[in-house]
């Protein structure tokens, strides 16, 4: 058996630097006061007399000797979650799953058990409630299945010799942060613990082909807590975004080893949990002001899928010596970078102005092609002059005010044309790329000073 002792470590709780003294500032991720002690079983490697025999016996495979079939995937009964995996579950993956505290992860997870337990087996492992609180749960969600069990254990030794005896398919474990092995010494949420947790995770999903999905809390920065390790050693990382006391929920995938990364899934929150939003476009849009300078649509990409969104921009005389700017749903650094443009390029003097930017449904876009859609929004403010109800735009702005191409520009046209748009404004180099629709009128733009004269 072998022997070690106990020394102490120095973890950083953001990246996982591991450090054998304590220090201000960790040299990983350059983060400040992150460092934490934790004791660590130092153990004393014991050579084993077939660990040679073992060496020799081990042969690495030529690509050509794998075979590859048909990837299998599983459906999670709901469109919006498959989007997001890539096409479903796939057997013995590791999905983490994070967001705030209230968001939904449980609820979501807790209704893809009882789409998936007519099929197949599966295990519901809690650290944090009881058996009772996850029946008062389920109880307002729906009916379920005898296939479902439920665990209410912390101790991962005792979880992975559950799993290796019932053998279920499909594996939720609510959470990470609350699971711990006794040959760790620190608390339960640490950096080893976490890593350890992970990693015998990891091995169980792909030695058992069970799929495994880990919930992960998040830090006030909006990350999953514990070090960024626990990110790259899983398949699928998908995040959701959204206030608590929203109606709207989004699901992100930021990470997929089984299909495209960005892609979106949009969740309603209702009294019977989680309803997904099939046309999100619609919904965003739904409730729009008429005839209001300010309010401009614009189509973004997430992943393969456009949206329309509304932007909202009121710019006003300010009342103090220092213009206040404020933006809800994208870049304030962006919005100030095209506000100079505005007034460098077009003439607009709005240095004296109080300028507030929104996105309405409380989703948040960062795609450089809204740029052209928050530029004209705010003109529309500015010369308090509305723009068309049935006009849409899009289209990335450059420091010389040029309007330049943006990518799929098609797929945006025929969204906009599905949902009654008439006029869609675009960067003039994109004209080539769409081809003349039924219903609706492209106008190609090379500046905001064009598009202006356009639109406004």
């Amino acid at each position: 058996m072998a022997k070690g002792k106990t020394i102490s470590v120095y973890f950083c709780q953001n990246c996982g630097y591991e450090s054998s003294k304590w220090m201000g500032q960790c040299p990983g991720c350059r983060e400040w006061n992150t460092l934490t002690e934790e004791l660590v079983n130092q153990k004393t490697p014991v050579k084993s007399a077939g660990a040679a025999s073992v060496r020799e016996a081990l042969q690495p495979m030529k690509l050509s000797q794998i075979a590859l079939g048909q990837e299998e995937r599983v459906s999670t009964g709901y469109e919006e979650l498959d989007r997001v995996l890539g096409g479903g579950i796939v057997p013995g993956s590791l999905v983490l799953v994070g967001g705030d505290p209230g968001i939904g992860k449980s609820t979501l997870l807790l209704q893809v058990c009882r789409n998936l337990s007519a099929e197949l087996d599966l295990l519901y492992i809690s650290g944090e409630e009881s058996l009772k609180q996850i029946k008062l749960r389920a109880e307002r969600i729906g009916s379920f299945s005898d296939r479902l069990a439920l665990l209410c254990e912390t101790n991962l030794d005792l979880i992975a010799g559950v799993l290796e005896r019932q053998k279920p398919q499909v594996v939720v474990i609510d959470s990470i942060q609350t699971m711990y092995r006794e040959d760790v010494s620190s608390a339960p949420g640490s950096v080893s613990q976490v890593r350890e947790a992970t990693g015998v995770l990891l091995k169980l999903a792909k030695e058992k082909g069970i799929a495994i999905f880990i919930v992960g809390h998040v830090t006030k920065e909006g990350v999953v807590a514990g070090p960024r390790v626990l990110e790259h050693m899983v398949d699928t990382v998908l995040y959701f975004e959204g206030d608590r006391h929203a109606v709207y929920r989004i699901l992100r995938g930021v990470k997929n080893r089984f299909g495209s990364t960005n892609e979106i899934g949009v969740f309603e929150m209702s009294d019977q949990g989680l309803r997904e939003v099939k046309n999100p476009s619609e919904v965003m849009l739904s409730g729009r002001p008429r005839d209001a300078s300010g309010s401009v649509v614009a189509c973004s990409l997430e992943g393969t899928r456009p949206m329309l969104l509304e932007i909202q921009a009121l710019v006003c005389k300010s009342n103090f010596g220092f213009p206040r700017r404020t933006a809800a749903g994208t870049d304030l650094n962006r919005v100030n970078l095209l506000m100079a443009v505005l007034e460098k390029r077009a003439g607009l003097s709005m240095s004296a102005s109080d300028a507030y930017i929104n996105i309405a449904g409380g989703i948040r876009m960062n795609e450089p092609a809204i740029d052209l859609g928050i530029v004209l929004a705010l003109a529309s403010s500015f010369r308090n002059r509305p723009v068309g109800e049935k006009t849409i735009c899009f289209g990335e702005v450059g420091l010389s005010g040029e309007v330049r191409a943006v990518s799929m520009p098609r797929q945006r046209a025929a969204e906009a044309r599905k949902l009654g748009f008439a006029v869609c404004v675009l960067p003039a180099v994109c004209m080539e790329a769409v081809q003349e629709m039924e219903g609706i009128r492209f106008v190609g733009v090379s500046n905001v000073k064009e598009a202006m004269d356009q639109i406004l």
